[in-house]
């Protein structure tokens, strides 16, 4: 028979934090992750690991503390492998996260219709075979960018394309700012010709 008291009081919000992100929308780990913050960072501290909070946008995660300068880690925290096409949908979503932001935003969640993200993808890319081939593909990228964490269906629908996603705010922690500025640039160039 194991001692209950001995149990961490934050063991489960800490046990979720190791498997991915957790939200405000989680209202139990969420209360419990704002109530042993304190408890929670030192502890995580003697693991190696981070706590990073934004209590604003609404989300928590864990990050790994680089043992030297070579940005060694002890290894606790899952590395996903993201490809270069996930990886422009990532952040042409995070643009419109940065739109919906800036906006007058009714409600707090930014929701989309599949429709309305293809939609948007298409007006990064010109005619060209990469364009056409990123289309295309755009439906798997878009379940693959949700098998990631990032988008969350939140209304299933007869028509595929009228299926509602949540685009996640812990996007805004995977594509900072400045990679979204490098990105824009880099597409204006494109654009362009100069590239």
């Amino acid at each position: 028979m194991t001692d209950r008291t001995s149990i961490l009081p934050y063991t489960t919000v800490f046990i979720k934090l190791l498997k991915g992100p957790v939200e405000y929308l989680e209202k139990g780990a969420w209360e419990q992750l704002l109530q042993y913050q304190a408890e929670l960072t030192r502890f995580l501290g003697q693991l190696g690991l981070v706590l990073v909070l934004e209590k604003e946008d609404g989300y928590a995660y864990l990050e790994q503390q680089k043992l030297d300068e070579e940005e060694n880690a002890i290894g606790w925290v899952r590395r996903i492998q993201i490809g270069y096409e996930e990886s422009i949908l990532l952040v042409l979503l995070r643009d419109m996260m940065a739109e919906f932001e800036v906006g007058e935003a009714a409600t707090r969640e930014l929701i989309k219709k599949r429709r309305e993200i293809k939609e948007y993808a298409e007006l990064f890319f010109k005619e060209n075979p990469s364009r056409v081939k990123f289309i295309r593909d755009l439906d798997r990228l878009i379940d693959r960018v949700e098998e990631l964490d990032f988008l969350e269906k939140v209304e299933m629908h007869d028509l595929p394309d009228e299926q509602k996603f949540r685009i996640k705010k812990i996007i805004k922690a995977k594509v900072d700012n400045e990679i979204l500025e490098n990105f824009k640039q880099q597409l204006t160039e494109h654009a362009t010709g100069r590239i």
